[in-house]
C-alpha cells in the first residue's frame, strides 16, 4: 500500500495506515463506516461484496474490526454476507431489524457475540436469551440506540457501521457518521445494484479528507473525517 495524503509513504502496511480511530467523542461512541465500493458507486455484485473487494481491502476490514468494540449491520447484510462469530474476543455485532426474522440458529447468535436493534414495537418473537436494545416507537431511533448500547454491550468507544444501504442511509440522515473508511474498488459493475446509502431526506454533511492510500492493484483506499464546526 502506497500513502498519497497526508504524508506519502511507500510500503506503507495496512495496520500503519489504520492504527486508530480518527477520533473519539465524550457523549457517545465515535461511529465509522466501513464500505467498499465500484468506481459507478455500486456496493454489491451478485449480492455481495466478495467480488468488489481485493486481499488488501479484507485486510483493511479485519484490521478496523480490530479496532471496533461493536459492529452495527442491518438484517439483509448480515444476511448476504454471512455474518458469523466475530474474530475479535468479546466484539459485539448488532443486527438492526424491524422484523425480527433472523437465524438466531447461527454461530453469530449462539457465540453470544450478536444482538438484535429493534424499535419498540419490532421484532416481536426474539427468542429468549437473546439480547436486545430497542430504540424509538415505530421505527429505530439510532440516536437514542447507541446511547443504549452500553445496555447490552457495555463501554463501547467505536461503533463500525458496515452497511447495507438502506442502514448507511438511516445513520446518515441522523448525522451519525464521524467517520468513513471507504475502498473504491477498480471497476464499474452497471445495474442497478445498491450505493453507499439510500433512503436518506437530502442534506449536506461535509467530510474532510484525511488519508488516501493506493495498492498495486489500483484499489484505492480513503478516509474521511467529518467536518462539525
Amino acid at each position: 500500500m502506497r500513502r498519497l495524503l497526508p504524508d506519502p509513504a511507500e510500503d506503507l502496511s495496512v495496520a500503519d495506515a489504520y492504527e486508530a480511530a480518527l477520533g473519539q467523542r465524550s457523549d457517545a461512541a465515535w461511529v465509522s463506516l466501513c464500505m467498499v465500493a465500484s468506481i459507478d458507486g455500486s456496493t454489491v455484485v451478485g449480492g455481495t461484496s466478495a467480488k468488489l473487494s481485493s486481499p488488501t481491502d479484507a485486510a483493511v476490514l479485519w484490521r478496523l474490526r480490530e479496532l471496533a468494540d461493536v459492529i452495527l449491520v442491518g438484517a439483509g447484510t448480515a444476511r448476504d454476507e454471512g455474518y458469523g462469530a466475530p474474530r475479535k474476543p468479546g466484539q459485539r455485532i448488532g443486527v438492526v431489524t424491524h422484523s425480527g426474522r433472523l437465524d438466531f440458529t447461527g454461530d453469530l447468535f449462539t457465540s453470544g457475540a450478536g444482538f438484535v436493534v429493534t424499535s419498540e414495537s419490532g421484532a416481536p418473537n426474539i427468542p429468549a436469551g437473546i439480547d436486545v436494545v430497542r430504540s424509538g416507537d415505530t421505527t429505530v431511533d439510532l440516536a437514542g440506540m447507541l446511547h443504549r448500547l452500553d445496555q447490552v454491550v457495555g463501554p463501547a468507544d467505536v461503533v463500525q457501521v458496515e452497511g447495507g444501504a438502506a442502514l448507511n442511509g438511516a445513520m446518515f440522515d441522523a448525522d451519525l457518521i464521524d467517520e468513513i473508511d471507504l475502498t473504491t474498488s477498480p471497476a464499474t459493475v452497471g445495474g442497478g445494484g445498491p450505493g453507499l446509502a439510500s433512503g436518506s431526506a437530502p442534506h449536506s454533511h461535509r467530510f474532510d479528507l484525511v488519508q488516501m492510500a493506493i495498492d498495486d492493484e489500483s484499489f484505492v483506499y480513503t478516509r474521511w473525517l467529518r467536518r462539525r464546526d
